[in-house]
């Protein structure tokens, strides 16, 4: 059971890590390639130190040469003037340039080779650099756009939330408003039932009301013939004249 619980701690602190890894991948990879950027300049000064010294000993290998030639002319004419002893000494000079210079060419060879072997290094380093600056500006940019996909999706989801709130609380206003008319329908009502007002209304739509004259009343008595005229008949004869009745 411990040996359980420990291996329990032991993963949890491995996910903790590897999501704060995970959280900081780009500030580390962008530091990863800092240092590897870094790397490539002093790979190039040290080429360039190589480079600066063995030109410097190229130089020493040709002005060697040089003086073996100026050498072995001075020897050709020390021996034919008969010096043998002057030929002998500029000898001991050549045998003693001959040397240094066997010793200093195959330096130099041997540092052009290791130039052109640091500069392919450093060629394929750059390029992985490259390389990798422009994966890192490419997840840089998708997660970019997926941060703005994120907070237009959650806008989108917020302004529908208000939507759906607003059109509840529209819902609500319209009911509480028509509750009101309602209310104040019912109010009118009571009022007129205890005024009267109601009877009336029904009693003046069945035209049974005082004081009231309807159209059709007055349609009526506009048709009707003044008082004490004949009233004409349909066939063209005169009635005699109705008198209201005393």
């Amino acid at each position: 059971m411990w040996k359980q619980l420990v291996t329990l701690i032991r993963g949890t602190a491995h996910e903790a890590g590897q999501a704060v890894v995970d959280a900081k991948a780009m500030t580390i990879l962008d530091q990863q390639i800092r240092d590897a950027a870094t790397a490539q300049a002093k790979a190039r000064d040290d080429l360039a130190t190589l480079t600066a010294r063995r030109r410097l000993l190229e130089k020493d290998v040709d002005a060697l040469a040089a003086q073996r030639s100026k050498y072995e002319n001075s020897a050709r004419a020390a021996i034919a003037k008969g010096d043998m002893a002057l030929a002998r000494e500029v000898a001991e000079r050549l045998a003693s340039i001959e040397a240094e210079g066997s010793a200093k060419q195959p330096q130099a060879e041997e540092m052009k080779a290791a130039e052109d072997r640091i500069r392919a290094i450093i060629k394929q380093g750059d390029t992985k650099i490259d390389a990798l600056r422009r994966e890192v500006e490419m997840v840089r940019a998708n997660e970019s756009l997926q941060k703005a996909q994120a907070a237009v999706t959650s806008s989108y989801n917020g302004s529908v939330s208000s939507l759906g709130s607003a059109a509840d609380s529209i819902k609500r206003i319209k009911e509480r408003q028509a509750i009101q008319d309602e209310k104040f329908k019912a109010s009118a009502e009571l009022e007129d039932m205890r005024t009267g007002a109601d009877l009336d209304a029904k009693l003046r739509d069945a035209g049974l009301l005082e004081g009231h004259t309807s159209a059709d009343d007055i349609l009526a008595r506009l048709s009707a013939p003044p008082a004490g005229q004949p009233i004409a008949l349909p066939d063209g004869s005169r009635d005699a004249p109705f008198l209201p009745r005393k």
